[in-house]
């Protein structure tokens, strides 16, 4: 398999999808940044992405002090890092603050929510999805505050956007399996938007997306996720990729900032990372399991020992299993068909 469907495959993600919204302008929703609702929408994850699609009508998408990014039909808007903005079609005098909506999200009513001011319609689905940590040092590191990726072009075209119509139907579906079906559907539709991102990036682009595009280092990139565990050399994975040594190191450098092996044991100790939290193997085979032979460098990476960044897991109640078993069952079940992106509480447009 490539970089990207390797990293992919080690990365467990959990999320919710939204309703279809329906507003008319001018409507506006501040969002607030996602680590303060990260324990409610997806407990046990590193880090939340969120999401927009707009199935109709456009919006404008603004950061603090940052440009405004304008969005219409067609085009779902990830935010990787889960930073604060605004959601808006004109001059709202009033913004919903979707802080408040967890409660009602988490509650199941899966009624289209309706606000505005009775203009220009702008319909979309919102979500979410949370990542382990490492994941933030892979496929999201080195991307914008926000990316913009048009899902109705290109040959995929057709099935993303029949897709989206079942997507808006099964998520107010009390039918059987329902969650099940939008967390596939989700999850299909994020990576093929990083996959289209990774595609239209610049030549001159860096970072891990980048690098997994290029011949030589995402070759590398494959290797080295596949089978972590191995005593990889510089010289046998460049024997591998068909690359010199030299050559190897100089890409990596330019795409990812440090050499192959020091990605490998960083690799390495996520993943070490990822085994103590979710499975009850001992310390000695989870380093067996995956190649990393310190604790002193584990230690540098999580800020304690193996054992007492285990044990610490499971005073915060989030040790082997608990978090993620807790998002596929019950009131955080993985993928919740919910009702609307805002609550009552408003704030001023202005910002009063």
């Amino acid at each position: 398999m490539d970089a990207l469907s390797e990293a992919l495959n080690a990365v467990r993600m959990t999320g919710g999808i939204f309703t279809n919204s329906v507003c008319t302008s001018p409507w506006g929703f501040s969002v607030p940044a996602m680590t303060r609702m990260a324990r409610l929408l997806s407990p046990g994850t590193g880090c939340v992405v969120s999401y927009h699609l707009v199935t109709e009508g456009r919006a404008t998408i603004k950061f603090p002090a940052a440009e405004s990014v304008s969005v219409a039909a067609g085009d779902i808007v990830i935010i990787p890092h889960g930073d604060p903005y605004t959601f808006t079609n004109g001059v709202p005098a009033e913004l919903i603050d979707s802080e408040g909506a967890v409660a009602r999200w988490l509650a199941g009513d899966v009624t289209p929510f309706r606000t505005g001011g009775g203009g220009e319609t702008t319909r979309f689905v919102c979500g979410y999805f949370g990542c382990e940590r490492h994941a933030a040092r892979l496929f999201l590191a080195g991307l914008p505050s926000v990316i913009a990726i048009n899902v109705s072009t290109g040959p995929a075209g057709p099935w993303l956007e029949s897709s989206i119509r079942h997507l808006l139907d099964e998520a107010q579906s009390v039918r059987p399996g329902t969650a099940a079906v939008l967390s596939k559907m989700a999850e299909a539709l994020f990576m093929e938007s990083l996959r289209r991102y990774m595609e239209q990036l610049p030549l001159e682009a860096i970072g891990w997306l980048a690098g997994a595009r290029d011949q030589v280092v995402g070759s590398a990139l494959a290797l080295m996720h596949r089978r972590p565990s191995h005593a990889w050399t510089v010289s046998e994975l460049a024997a591998e990729v068909g690359a010199s040594r030299s050559l190897l190191g100089e890409r990596f450098q330019r795409f990812l900032g440090e050499p192959p092996l020091s990605y490998l044991a960083r690799w390495r100790l996520q993943l070490a990372a990822r085994l103590l939290r979710t499975t009850q193997k001992t310390i000695l085979h989870v380093a067996m399991d995956v190649g990393y032979e310190s604790e002193a460098a584990f230690k540098r990476e999580f800020g304690l020992p193996p054992a007492r960044y285990r044990r610490k897991l499971a005073v915060d109640g989030s040790g082997p299993l608990r978090a993620l078993e807790a998002n596929s069952a019950g009131r955080t079940t993985v993928f919740h068909a919910l009702r609307q992106l805002v609550a009552p509480r408003r704030t001023s447009a202005t910002g009063d």
